[in-house]
């Protein structure tokens, strides 16, 4: 059985794989603002930022959707903002120190597999 973090990087790196070369900028923009955004205003308001994007933040609210945090399980990009929300205080923690470390592991997959344009 893979270590948490290695099932992060895997995943990361599978969903990163199929971002259409067309929305590659777009969603390293938004990869690249969550990690500061999470931290400066947790976890709710990183999530809405990303759904203010429109159709652009959809594949990331996706790729958060389905990484398996404990609390978020099946969770979709159209529901993740109301789950979080709905988290008590202590799986919200757990939730935002999680979501955090996949969106370190996006990031890196992002930095590692997109071209320079």
């Amino acid at each position: 059985m893979p270590l948490r973090d290695q099932q992060r990087a895997l995943h990361a790196y599978k969903v990163v794989a199929t971002v259409q070369r067309e929305q590659q900028k777009d969603y390293e923009i938004a990869v690249n603002d969550l990690g500061a955004n999470i931290l400066r205003s947790g976890l709710c308001a990183a999530i809405a930022a990303v759904q203010r994007l429109g159709n652009r933040g959809d594949v990331l609210l996706n790729h958060l959707a389905t990484a398996g945090v404990p609390g978020l399980e099946n969770a979709t990009a159209q529901n993740l903002a109301e789950r979080v929300r709905e988290l008590d205080a202590d799986s919200y923690m757990m939730a935002t120190r999680e979501l955090l470390q996949v969106a370190t592991w996006l990031k890196r997959a992002v930095q590692a597999t997109f071209e320079e344009t």
